[in-house]
């Protein structure tokens, strides 16, 4: 392959995309923070100022700074972003598809939305893309993308510049293998250095001549977006307690991003660290809940460990990996996980690893050229030693390579052989996203820990076909842990649209892993789910009878769990179906559910729900926790925040204030107060609060009035 044209400005890289491309772009870009966005931006102001030009954009997952909806909430964000978010360049095609904006020039189609943006955005909702995470490139390439960009790390520590597609080789590999062969057709691939980048190894490392372009304009490094830890409170808690029971010892893990993967990751480690307290928070929630777990659920230490394999590598698998539970071995190499599997050779490299990898012909008996680079790859052999015509060279020694038994080989192995099987890989991930830190940690990460994480492709993570026997073998005992919005009560499950066909996010890997936990033999797929939800005031079941829209057939149920316990409704019938939902929903609704049920002829007339399971309320699941959160177990912020003291401070208030204007009584009267100027007289607040948030100085009868409300809420 020929090497890449190299380009120091992100105008010499319009030229040429427009030069190869013609009037017509349809660019490939990834979701998340792998987006080239200085590109992307001068690309698109390009086509905007020329109605000549055509550009479709194929992504996901766009991400924009957050900005407020209210005085109050702008005044709070504006320093917080600028900490947080650092030189993060805002998406402007993203800006003006959210302002419904785009030039009719210019059309942009996801195949995932962030969560809730798009709803009532006509638009957007019309040009949503539904597919399978697994499916996008296919999809991409059904479209005719003539480029596909990218943002890349590169690490120049060497004596040669090495690259990697670092959060995102999850879709990037996948489009790139479909034109394996078709040079005709292959898309323009372009990479954006960005220097703020953790450098992966492993299969996200690519050669150079990967790229027909590469770009080297310092505006394309900028600090990733950081997603900042959200709070998780009681309720999140209590769900993830219940999940973290469902993971066995030696299994293999996948979970999310959001409050409740957090607590999850929090729920393992301690199970792991404080493993009385652990069991006594479980006991307690049982015995307020009359709920049980079920059979096979585990509750002990990690004394195996765990493996990660999840779409999305986030903060939480960090957390675990430095907790040293996720730490179970596998290989990528099908006969060396065959024969470790099996029991066949251990971490110990022995001359017996040698004789079985030739029993089972992974290497001859004469060694050959990549029989010894795998062997030094996996640590079997020493890195010293090299092949030489049909020799092995060690320290100025030769040997016949050879495995014939005789003194030769045990001088092979005394002079060769290494001590530990190396070359595992801990952790399997798409694409990753997260905080600041984060990203700070994969920088920093030693490169001997950096390489047992392997960013791969998405279709090597989220589906089975074409490397099934791996699979089994690597993912023993998973556990593919899912958050999903509401759940039918004969077991469908509602994670990424609306009955009116709006789509709230998309599918993503969602029916992916829900399929494997089904096709694995002794895999599960869990979905969490708060079982009530409030708005506008508003109090609603996410159990409920009957949707409009399903993510998840209920032909694929498996294990459901709420604040309130677990229901396995695998293999069951119905009327048992219904029943273990019920036990799990919130008891507010519970007597209209089991009625409308009742009324379908889903369940028996004479069924009532035990009384034992008719104390599912909020208030049982707060004071159940209180003491664990109050000795510092169950914190609020498990995995670190962006957030100052003081900040947090605010966030309540604001919090607090957003709760009154959802209520109108409680509103009417905060509004009464901060009219006659009783607020500030009954709330003494610090005035740093007031300074940080700008209304220090509070004159014009607006921000003595936003003055009285804030303070109000203290």
């Amino acid at each position: 392959m020929n090497p890449p044209t190299r380009l120091q400005t992100l105008e010499a890289a319009v030229e040429h995309i427009l030069a190869r491309t013609g009037p017509r772009i349809v660019l490939a870009i990834p979701l998340g923070i792998g987006k080239p966005n200085p590109l992307v931006n001068a690309l698109y102001r390009r086509v905007k100022a020329d109605p000549s030009l055509h550009l479709k954009i194929f992504t996901a997952l766009s991400l924009q700074r957050p900005v407020g909806h209210s005085d109050l909430e702008k005044r709070f964000l504006q320093p917080f972003t600028e900490r947080v978010f650092g030189d993060y360049p805002d998406l402007d095609y993203a800006g003006d598809a959210l302002r419904q904006a785009l030039p009719p020039n210019i059309e942009v189609y996801e195949f995932f939305m962030k969560t809730g943006d798009y709803l009532g955005n006509a638009p957007a909702q019309q040009h949503h893309i539904y597919c399978n995470y697994s499916h996008a490139a296919r999809d991409m390439k059904a479209h005719g993308v003539n480029v596909m960009a990218q943002a890349i790390a590169v690490d120049e520590s060497g004596p040669q510049p090495r690259y990697s597609l670092s959060s995102n080789p999850d879709v990037t590999l996948d489009l790139l293998d479909l034109y394996e062969g078709d040079t005709q057709n292959k898309p323009l691939a372009v990479g954006a250095i960005n220097r703020k980048m953790p450098f992966m190894p492993n299969d996200a490392q690519v050669p150079v001549d990967r790229f027909d372009v590469l770009i080297d304009d310092p505006h394309c490094t900028h600090d990733p977006f950081g997603a900042p830890n959200m709070k998780v409170d009681a309720q999140d808690y209590a769900i993830a307690l219940w999940a973290s029971a469902l993971v066995p010892d030696a299994g293999t893990l996948q979970i999310g991003i959001g409050s409740l993967g957090d607590g999850i990751a929090q729920a393992l480690i301690v199970r792991d660290q404080h493993n009385a307290d652990y069991r006594q928070m479980l006991g307690d929630l049982q015995a307020a809940l009359g709920a049980m777990l079920p059979a096979g659920s585990d509750l002990a230490r990690f004394e195996q460990g765990l493996y990660g394999c999840s779409e999305m590598f986030v903060n939480g698998f960090l957390w675990l990996i430095k907790a040293g539970i996720i730490r179970r071995e596998v290989y990528d190499d099908l006969a060396l996980q065959r024969l470790v599997s099996g029991g066949y050779i251990g971490r110990e490299i022995t001359p017996r690893t040698l004789v079985q990898l030739r029993r089972v012909g992974r290497i001859g008996a004469e060694l050959t050229l990549d029989d010894v680079a795998f062997l030094k790859h996996h640590g079997i052999f020493k890195s010293g030693v090299q092949w030489v015509d049909g020799e092995l060279l060690v320290a100025g020694e030769r040997l016949p390579a050879s495995l014939a038994p005789g003194p030769g080989f045990e001088r092979l192995c005394q002079v060769c052989l290494g001590t530990m099987l190396g070359g595992a890989f801990i952790m399997h991930g798409g694409f990753f996203l997260g905080p600041r830190d984060f990203y700070q940690a994969l920088r920093d990460m030693p490169a001997q820990e950096k390489q047992r994480i392997n960013m791969s492709r998405i279709s090597f993570i989220n589906e089975l076909l074409g490397h099934e026997e791996l699979a089994r073998l690597q993912r023993q005992k998973g556990r593919f842990i899912n958050t999903t919005m509401m759940v039918t009560l004969l077991g469908a499950a509602v994670s990424d649209g609306l009955d009116s066909g709006q789509m709230v996010s998309g599918v993503g890997g969602q029916y992916n892993f829900v399929a494997m936990g089904h096709a694995l033999p002794d895999a599960r797929s869990i979905l969490l789910l708060r079982a009530w939800r409030s708005k506008h005031g508003e109090v609603a079941s996410n159990i409920i009878w009957n949707y409009g829209h399903t993510t998840i057939p209920r032909h694929l149920r498996d294990i459901v769990v709420t604040e309130y316990g677990v229901a396995d409704l695998r293999g069951q019938t119905d009327a048992e179906v219904i029943k273990r939902l019920l036990a799990i929903a919130d008891s507010r609704f519970q007597d209209a559910l089991l009625a409308t049920a009742k009324l379908n002829g889903k369940i028996e007339l004479e069924y009532e729900i035990p009384d034992a399971q008719r104390n599912n309320r909020p208030d049982v699941i707060e004071a159940g926790l209180q003491r664990w959160h109050d000795a510092g177990l169950l914190p609020d912020f498990p995995l670190g925040t962006d957030f100052t003291d003081d900040e947090l401070a605010i966030v309540g208030a604001l919090t607090r204030l957003q709760h009154s204007v959802e209520h109108p009584l409680a509103l009417v009267k905060l509004l009464l107060d901060a009219t006659v100027g009783q607020a500030l007289a009954h709330r003494e607040v610090p005035e740093r609060y007031l300074e940080r948030m700008g209304l220090q100085d509070a004159h014009g009868l607006k921000d003595r009035l936003m003055r009285a409300l804030f303070a109000g809420n203290f």
